[in-house]
């Protein structure tokens, strides 16, 4: 009777751990490096919402903001560790790991709009470049939107030949030293978390970023001048540990798959109007001067930037470049000497003042030899 009675006890007790054991939910930590209200914060927000709401609390998604727990440099290593399960780097990121192909999104002036933007991130070649990261143990599940960048600084920028000798903070890319270095500016590679600081004391003179990043941060209390270049884009790549998700059942996996979709629909739709509302409050701040630019003045910076692509497509890769374009129908640049031309009426001064330069030998330059077919002069 005693040992009938031990059995049942020890039974119980293996049933009692077991139940206990089911009922623990699986925890995803997502960290990220922005505040809560800018549209990565708030898709993440939503994402950890719709995760725990759709596996019936059998996932608690953990967000960590603003570098509570990994600053921009760590953070990639410690989702390869596993010590966090899910990222939403910026899309530079991906350069340092060794997948050099996402720096195409780098790429100063290569989308005009969200709707040229979205038709490589949510089309094939989007795919494509996800796909790249699984050597690394890491997988791709989606796009977030950040937006376009413009350039900050304590004088006005409204030319390019403005940022000469400006030391500029800007994240770890080799195509973004370059897009600085043809501005005649010095890049300085800095953690986003110490940005408000070196701007404050004045260890970089200006930045990019779009303007959701900007007034969140309160840069622009300690920036004079913003010019709404939209020279470039910020987006993320979600990304989770490859190991810790194979390791998921596929129950699961799918109910992550379908929150994860929605909140990437959430976070691009959020996107441009946060950018917009965060500008509009960086005006009625009255701290900043905000320069919106002419046409003329906006093909200028086009001009002087777009010699990157070439530069970078040893690094990036011609081919793939050549494949946003086609996906895109990136609009041809128009040559140099029309661009210094059309400014000239602008500013009222004579043509004389600009040398005049062989259209041809421009588009040359842009691509030598077998990639001439990725510029052509505008006809």
């Amino acid at each position: 009777m005693k040992r009938r009675i031990l059995f049942v006890v020890v039974v119980g007790m293996v049933m009692a751990v077991a139940s206990a054991a089911m009922a623990e939910p699986i925890i995803i930590k997502f960290s990220h490096v922005v505040a809560v209200d800018t549209p990565k914060g708030q898709a993440a927000e939503y994402f950890k919402k719709l995760a725990e709401e759709r596996t019936n609390g059998a996932v608690k998604a953990e967000v960590y903001p603003n570098s509570q727990l990994y600053k921009d440099k760590e953070e990639m290593e410690a989702l390869q560790l596993g010590s966090v399960q899910m990222l939403a780097p910026s899309l530079a990121k991906f350069g340092p790991l060794g997948v050099k192909q996402f720096e195409v999104f780098d790429l100063p002036f290569i989308f005009d709009g969200y709707d040229q933007l979205h038709k490589v991130t949510l089309g094939p070649v989007g795919r494509k470049l996800l796909k790249e990261l699984e050597p690394k143990g890491v997988l791709g599940m989606a796009y977030w939107d950040n937006g376009f960048k413009v350039m900050s600084a304590n004088k006005p920028l409204r030319s390019p030949t403005d940022c000469k000798g400006l030391k500029m903070r800007i994240q770890s890319s080799k195509i973004l030293e370059a897009q600085m270095r043809a501005l005649k500016a010095i890049p300085q590679v800095m953690a986003f978390s110490e940005v408000y600081q070196a701007l404050q004391t004045g260890v970089v003179d200006g930045t990019e970023n779009p303007p959701s990043n900007l007034y969140t941060q309160k840069m622009h209390e300690v920036q004079k001048h913003v010019a709404l270049t939209d020279h470039g884009y910020l987006g993320y790549a979600v990304i989770v540990n490859k190991k810790f998700w194979e390791g998921l059942s596929a129950d699961i996996r799918t109910q992550l798959e379908s929150a994860m979709a929605d909140a990437t629909t959430f976070a691009n739709e959020i996107a441009k109007k946060k950018n917009d509302e965060d500008m509009a409050a960086v005006k009625a701040s009255g701290k900043t001067e905000v320069t919106a630019l002419t046409a003329q003045e906006r093909d200028l910076w086009k001009s002087a930037l777009i010699k990157v692509h070439s530069e970078m497509a040893g690094r990036i890769g011609a081919d793939l470049i050549q494949e946003v374009y086609q996906a895109t129908g990136f609009k041809k640049l128009a040559s140099p000497s029309t661009i210094q031309e059309k400014n000239a009426v602008v500013r009222g001064l004579s043509q004389k003042s600009f040398p005049m330069r062989d259209p041809q030998a421009d588009t040359a330059a842009f691509f030598p030899g077998p990639c001439n077919h990725l510029y052509s002069v505008e006809t």
